[in-house]
């Protein structure tokens, strides 16, 4: 049964797209989406581009694009800002990350050069890893929170946007617990004016965010905006936010088939995980308490899809281990190497081995389209707070308190569909199917 339609904003005007770090990530997203608009490559592994949506029966043969479904906003209409600790223009970043080829890059140089980053809010004590010259100095916490809005409000104003989005590309922070200043609203900004070193460089980029009422996206496992404080700011200020890590190589392929496993009630003794990449992220993550952070992510996913607790015989004590390795030589082209332990019938070993050779950044540019167009969409939608809808794109999504994430791929992108139905009053897709054998 269909219901009534969400009313939701035109996407008219400009888009302001700003972007924590123009590093490998953030350059190839740019370069991407500047390539695109002149027909050159198109948006592979963009869902909101190339995906479809069934509506209705499948007897009544419904299939739009989602983005014919959806008012998102078109790419013509994305226009660029970022913060970062080095000066170079995204041209200059792009050529150094070494992702896209110099002869492609040339083609958008124009464009690229004219993306020139903001001083950044950095603090080596959470990434220790990296340093640069291009920082913003602040008496206190409260006053670079300040800049960045200033950032922000030069950028909106300069740019001429209708709209502005965030989304965190900068690099994995070291392992952090929330704390009492985490806990409200009042506790972060006391800590803001203190300088409470509780308070990481990607949480006062939030706040800026949020108090500017920008949808804010975290493509990092840091806590950042998964925090009480900064949600409260969210709802009270009626901003989507989303997050936590991009979910791109290895984790994508545990997330497709640790629930095909489960389906068939295979058993699973050990899962031995490990990585090479030679980029920024994997120079950061070669630091134990930024690799923390991300192994937290990346350990959560197996627990949470084969609920241990419920498959004892299956899935109890089996052994999860994930290793990185920052190897140079490899560059953007990480490489995930997967020996997967399982059991079959009266308990009979089998081994699943996977070498994923993957791009670090060309899977992750088009996810940082998607949510930067899917919180566009939510803000105009009049959504505000955490969106759950998003978890597909993440490898630890961000949920209400009390609630377990969803990590399987297949329900996540039945969720999100069903949210665009909702939203367009559609009726929600249920599989079920028995009217037609009645």
């Amino acid at each position: 049964m269909r219901g009534a339609e969400r009313p939701i904003e035109d996407a008219q005007g400009k888009l302001g797209v700003l972007l924590v770090g123009l590093g490998a990530v953030s350059s190839t997203f740019i370069a991407g989406v500047e390539l695109i608009k002149k027909g050159v490559g198109q948006p592979i592994g963009s869902l909101t581009q190339f995906g479809t949506i069934r509506l209705g029966k499948r007897t009544e043969k419904r299939t739009p694009r989602i983005r014919d479904f959806v008012p998102l906003a078109s790419l013509n209409d994305l226009t660029f800002g970022a913060w970062d600790i080095f000066p170079d223009n995204a041209y200059q970043a792009a050529l150094r990350a070494g992702v896209l080829e110099r002869g492609l890059l040339d083609l958008v140089r124009t464009e690229l050069e004219a993306v020139v980053p903001w001083r950044a809010v950095f603090d080596r004590e959470y990434v220790k890893r990296l340093n640069g010259p291009h920082m913003k100095q602040g008496a206190t916490k409260f006053d670079l929170a300040q800049q960045l809005m200033a950032d922000i409000d030069a950028f909106r104003a300069g740019a001429g946007v209708a709209r502005t989005v965030m989304v965190w590309c900068g690099s994995t922070e070291s392992f952090l617990k929330a704390g009492t200043v985490h806990g409200s609203l009042a506790n972060f900004e006391a800590g803001l004016r203190t300088n409470d070193p509780a308070i990481a460089p990607s949480m006062i980029y939030a706040y800026a965010a949020l108090s500017r009422g920008v949808p804010f996206a975290n493509g990092a496992p840091n806590l950042t905006v998964d925090i009480p404080a900064l949600t409260e700011l969210a709802e009270r200020n009626r901003v989507p936010v989303c997050g936590k890590d991009f979910k791109t190589g290895q984790t994508l392929m545990k997330t497709i088939i640790a629930p095909g496993l489960k389906a068939r009630m295979l058993g699973l003794t050990g899962w031995f995980s490990t990585n090479i990449l030679g980029n920024r992220d994997g120079e950061v993550l070669d630091e134990p308490s930024s690799f923390k952070t991300k192994e937290e992510s990346k350990l959560s996913v197996l627990d949470v899809m084969l609920q241990q607790e419920l498959y004892p015989e299956l899935y109890k004590g089996y052994v999860h281990q994930v290793n990185i390795h920052y190897y140079p030589p490899r560059g953007d082209n990480k490489e995930g190497w997967d020996n997967i332990d399982i059991f079959g019938w009266l308990g009979y070993p089998m081994q699943i081995k996977i070498n994923f050779l993957c791009r670090d950044s060309i899977l992750a540019a088009p996810l940082v389209l998607d949510l930067a167009l899917f919180v566009d969409l939510a803000q105009r939608a009049g959504m505000k707070g955490i969106q759950e809808w998003l978890s597909f794109y993440f490898k630890s999504p961000q949920t209400a308190v009390g609630l377990y994430p969803e990590h399987d791929l297949f329900i996540q992108l039945m969720k999100l569909k069903n949210t665009l139905r909702y939203l367009r009053g559609e009726e929600l897709i249920t599989h079920l199917g028995l009217e037609y054998y009645d």
